[in-house]
């Protein structure tokens, strides 16, 4: 019988999408509004907040209002389980150490393709 861990399925759909794992980046330095999340990107602030959304529903970004103000902030616990969820296979990369660097070179050099980073500028 496959054990379906809703709480796991929605991280990783949460981080599925490049916009979203940019954001998430963008929210471990600080808090920010919905227009600072949106402004790295050609998107809508109402595409940002559907965004935003998904990333709430996994339990990833909370959200403050303060006066017109939406205040989004990282909630890192989900990444923890998913992280110990993703350290189950370390076994299969530790056997594979090359096949882990040319991977993990493979993603960054897409990130960089895609301009998939946030600076870390005020």
């Amino acid at each position: 019988m496959i054990e379906y861990e809703p709480a796991l399925d929605g991280v990783f759909h949460a981080l599925s999408d490049p916009t979203r794992r940019a954001m998430l980046r963008a929210l471990s330095i600080r808090a920010r509004s919905v227009g600072e999340l949106a402004a790295p990107f050609d998107i809508t602030l109402a595409a940002a907040s559907k965004h935003i959304r998904t990333l709430e529903r996994a339990g990833l970004v909370t959200r403050t209002v303060q006066g017109r103000t939406h205040l989004c902030a990282l909630a890192a616990a989900p990444l923890a389980e998913a992280d110990a969820w993703l350290r189950g296979y370390s076994r299969f990369w530790d056997a594979r150490p090359a096949a882990r660097e040319t991977l993990l070179q493979q993603e960054d050099d897409a990130d960089a393709t895609r301009g998939d980073h946030v600076g870390t500028s005020s």
